[in-house]
Parts: structure tokens; C-alpha cells; sequence
């Protein structure tokens, strides 16, 4: 259990550190200044700075400091990510040079999307690694030069008040065999099932390295028309390239998920606009600590394909033009190229606020439903605590 509080640590505080550090990268070469760039979040432990003399001086405890030439560096009390500061960021400075404020439109765009192409980037290096060493991927359509080992019958999508669905089967377990008999592809498993529709049979799936056997009768689905137990499969192995065909493929598969990811959340923004509620599952703070366990229990090449998935998911939702987000903000640079004069800062101020305000509240409300489904895993940690 405590695996999972400190891979969700390790992998949380990287994706947001640089998530952070693309804001810190492009605002110093824009000649912006960085007042502070922090690993983990205030108060802050010790720090180091360059003075107006240009020497290097420490800063203890939240200490104000007035000699700092360009950037305090710190370590901060809690260690999730990081933080910069950056000068002019809340629109005050419009005449100094080295404020944000003051910078152009164009400018103020790159910075504020740093962090997200950042985020982006951090995914497709993770990927292409995990591609040189070996990463779990879908069979299908794989360039025929990667070499595949450990192939698995995994589930991909289960449909609701199904036979499947009743049973408890879950998403990505891996279907070992049915009555005893191995399968070699999904197409001969489907066969099998559809052949056995109405009489029961044992499946034996395999769930994060347990091994688990499940009665399932198949019956007629609606979608096929044929029989089955209601579930999408897939054939997945793991997958290895050279390392220069790792590149390329690694990049696509990037900008697969990304695709992918956009599109799921544009279904789950339209769902909701036309009442038919969220046709995937929200998972806040809580679930994701859970998920990352989960991952964490597979294996090292697990947590790095959870960790790109996440960082791709955090650029999405950054650059989503709701105030407080990076791309509220580059909603506001638009709004003040077509207008031809920025918004006024104590409106800007105040919408930005109000939408961290919501931010906070959904938080809330998704981490008291993760608790209520993911809760018996931290019950467990607390139990082994005390």
C-alpha cells in the first residue's frame, strides 16, 4: 500500500514539475522574469539566489527577499510538482521590460502553452522508451519489425447489464482460457463463446498477477446479434522496437492518445450538455492514486505507459478555455487581440477565481466518489499504520 502513496507521489510531482518547467524555460528566453521557480509547493524549506552583485546566496524558511538579480530556486515543504513565479503574471508591470505583462500578445500565448507542450513532450519520451525496452500495446496494425512477446486476450470495453458485467469481470483482465481451452487470437474465442451460447462456462482471467475464475453464460447480444458475454477484446502484447523505429512510432502513438483522449473528452463535455450524463468515468485525486497502484503492482513499464497517459490528460485539460486553466488565460489574450485592449485585471481577476472556485468544488465532488469506491484501499493503509 504504501507503494502506491509514493509512486503516486514520484509520478505526480514529475508531470507537474514539468508541466512547470516548460512556463520557466520559455518565459526566461522571452527576457520575462522567473521570481521564483520551486520544486514541491510552499511554505518554502531553503533556497538559493543570485544577488545584484552576482553572487550566489541561501534563503531559509519563507524569508522575504530584496537582493534577488533573476530567480529564487527552492525546495518546498510539500512535495507534489513544483511552481514558478513569474513577474507581470497577474497583469501588473505593463511598463517594465522584464514583466510578462508587458510582453506581446504572441509572446504571453507561448508561455502560458509551455507547460502543456511540455506535458506532451514528457509523454512522447516516455513512450519512445518504453518502446526500446518493451511497452504493452494493441496487436493490431503494429509495424511488422516490432518484436511481441507475451501476448494476452484482454478486455477492452464491457457493456452495461451485461453477462459479463454481472459477473465482475473488469477491464483489462486477460482471458487465460475458457473451460480449459487457450485460444489463439480473439476471433477463435469469439467463435468458441458464440458456439456455447446458454450453457455456462469458466472463464479464467488473470488480474494484476492473480489468477481468478469466473461463471459467465453467453446469451444473444443486441449489438452482434450473436452470442457472447458482452465484451470488446483485444489482442495485446509486449511490444519492442529498435530504437530508431522507436522514435517514430513512439510519436505516433503520442499523438494517437492525444487524438484519442481530445475525442473522449468532447463526448463526455456533449453527454453532459445534452443530459445523458458522463459516458466515461471522472476519476479525481483519490482515483488516480488508486490507478496508479494498480499500475505500480504490474510493473515499471506499466507505471510509465500510466504516467504518459496522465501527462497527456493533464495537457488536455490545462490548455480547456475555463478560467484559472492555461488555456482560460490564452482565452483572454484572444478576447484582447480582437478587442484591441486586455480585459480589465480586477475583472480578468475575478473570473479566474470564481473558475478556480468550480475547479475546487468538482475536485471535491470526484474525490468523495473515488473514496466511496476506491476507499478500501486506504482503509487497508490505515489499518497497517496504526
Amino acid at each position: 500500500m504504501f507503494l502506491t502513496i509514493i509512486t503516486f507521489i514520484i509520478v505526480l510531482s514529475a508531470l507537474v514539475f514539468v508541466h512547470e518547467l516548460g512556463h520557466f524555460v520559455v518565459a526566461r528566453r522571452f527576457g520575462v522574469k522567473t521570481e521564483e521557480f520551486g520544486f514541491g509547493f510552499p511554505p518554502r524549506i531553503w533556497g538559493i539566489y543570485k544577488d545584484s552583485a552576482g553572487k550566489w546566496k541561501q534563503v531559509r524558511g519563507g524569508r522575504e527577499v530584496k537582493d534577488c538579480a533573476k530567480t529564487i530556486y527552492s525546495v518546498n515543504w510539500i512535495p507534489l510538482g513544483g511552481f514558478v513565479k513569474i513577474k507581470g503574471e497577474n497583469g501588473e508591470g505593463e511598463n517594465e521590460p522584464d514583466s510578462f505583462a508587458s510582453r506581446p500578445i504572441w509572446q504571453r500565448a507561448a508561455i502560458l502553452s509551455a507547460g502543456v507542450t511540455m506535458n506532451i513532450a514528457l509523454a512522447a519520451a516516455i513512450i519512445i522508451i518504453g518502446l526500446m525496452i518493451g511497452m504493452p500495446q494493441a496487436l493490431d496494425g503494429i509495424n511488422p519489425s516490432a518484436k511481441v512477446t507475451d501476448k494476452k486476450i484482454q478486455v477492452a470495453q464491457i457493456l452495461p447489464d451485461s453477462p459479463a458485467a454481472r459477473s465482475g469481470i473488469q477491464l483489462g483482465d486477460a482471458i487465460a482460457d475458457i473451460n480449459g481451452q487457450s485460444f489463439a487470437g480473439a476471433e477463435e474465442l469469439q467463435r468458441f463463446v458464440d458456439e456455447n451460447t446458454g450453457g455456462e462456462l469458466n472463464y479464467n482471467i488473470i488480474r494484476e498477477r492473480q489468477e481468478i475464475t469466473l461463471k459467465i453464460t453467453p446469451e444473444i447480444i443486441a449489438e452482434t446479434g450473436k452470442g457472447g458475454i458482452g465484451i470488446a477484446i483485444v489482442e495485446t502484447g509486449i511490444v519492442r522496437y529498435p530504437w530508431h523505429l522507436a522514435l517514430i512510432e513512439g510519436i505516433k502513438t503520442t499523438f494517437f492518445l492525444l487524438w484519442a483522449i481530445i475525442v473522449a473528452f468532447f463526448e463526455l463535455l456533449k453527454g453532459l450538455i445534452m443530459g445523458r450524463g458522463a459516458s466515461v468515468e471522472l476519476a479525481g485525486p483519490v482515483g488516480i492514486a488508486a490507478l496508479t497502484g494498480q499500475a505500480a503492482r504490474m510493473g515499471l513499464v506499466y507505471i510509465m505507459q500510466f504516467a504518459a497517459m496522465l501527462s497527456i490528460n493533464l495537457a488536455i485539460i490545462n490548455f480547456f478555455p475555463f478560467p484559472a486553466l492555461d488555456g482560460g488565460r490564452v482565452l483572454f489574450l484572444i478576447i484582447e487581440k480582437i478587442k484591441g485592449s486586455p480585459v480589465r485585471r480586477e475583472l480578468e481577476a475575478a473570473i479566474h477565481n470564481t473558475g478556480f472556485a468550480l475547479l475546487m468544488l468538482l475536485v471535491l465532488l470526484v474525490t468523495f466518489r473515488d473514496v466511496a469506491k476506491f476507499g478500501y484501499i486506504f482503509k487497508n493503509i490505515f489499518e497497517k499504520i496504526f
